[in-house]
């Protein structure tokens, strides 16, 4: 796949892990880590330019992302809620790119081709946010235009990337990826089961 450096990724990775009661991002996933392959995917995807989120257990994180080299961000603020760390990924990236994915840190089912044909839909039609959709549904990672980035630094950490993205739903695209890795995150240890599950059949 051909590298994207107009394109770059956030990872968020600074959650609390309350109901799994383990950390997510370092859970096994097959020979890796559920972060590992988050970042995994992205790469496949040609996606170069990647920034992770950490906050809750970061010391822990840090030396993975750095074993990796992969460029992490600190949020001091994690507790505010996931768009916090949103902002201080975006916050983080550096300037030229066309657009971000958003990516939380636990859905390592995702698939590199739902990344890539989201690209493709952006190449034929650069602007707004893409969503990738199964059977209908909206999941993770939305493919969102850096015009968006001053108005997300600028609303309350606190805010809801669902609801902030609402307002820009006229600019939105929905794109049928047939991917269900998108509508899975590991909230969950059952959740965990039964994704490690599917990594193996696959």
């Amino acid at each position: 796949m051909a590298a994207r450096r107009d394109l770059a990724a956030v990872v968020l990775a600074a959650g609390y892990s309350r109901r799994m009661g383990a950390f997510k991002p370092l859970l096994p996933f097959g020979a890796t880590t559920v972060i590992e392959r988050v970042i995994a995917t992205i790469h496949e995807a040609g996606v170069e330019t990647i920034r992770v989120v950490v906050g809750w257990q970061a010391e822990q994180l840090i030396p993975v992302l750095a074993r990796c080299g992969i460029p992490w961000v600190r949020n001091e603020g994690f507790e505010d809620g996931m768009f916090s760390s949103v902002q201080a990924g975006v916050r983080s990236l550096p300037s030229g790119l066309r657009a971000f994915f958003i990516l939380p840190g636990d859905m390592p089912l995702v698939q590199p081709a739902t990344l890539t044909r989201l690209i493709a839909a952006w190449d034929a039609q650069p602007g707004g946010a893409l969503y990738p959709c199964y059977q209908g549904r909206r999941g993770h990672p939305p493919l969102i235009a850096t015009d968006y980035t001053p108005e997300i630094l600028l609303a309350t950490p606190s805010a809801v990337l669902r609801e902030f993205l609402a307002r820009h739903a006229q600019d939105a695209r929905e794109i049928e990826c047939g991917d269900p890795g998108i509508l899975i995150d590991l909230d969950t240890p059952d959740e965990y089961r039964q994704s490690v599950e599917k990594r193996d059949l696959a």
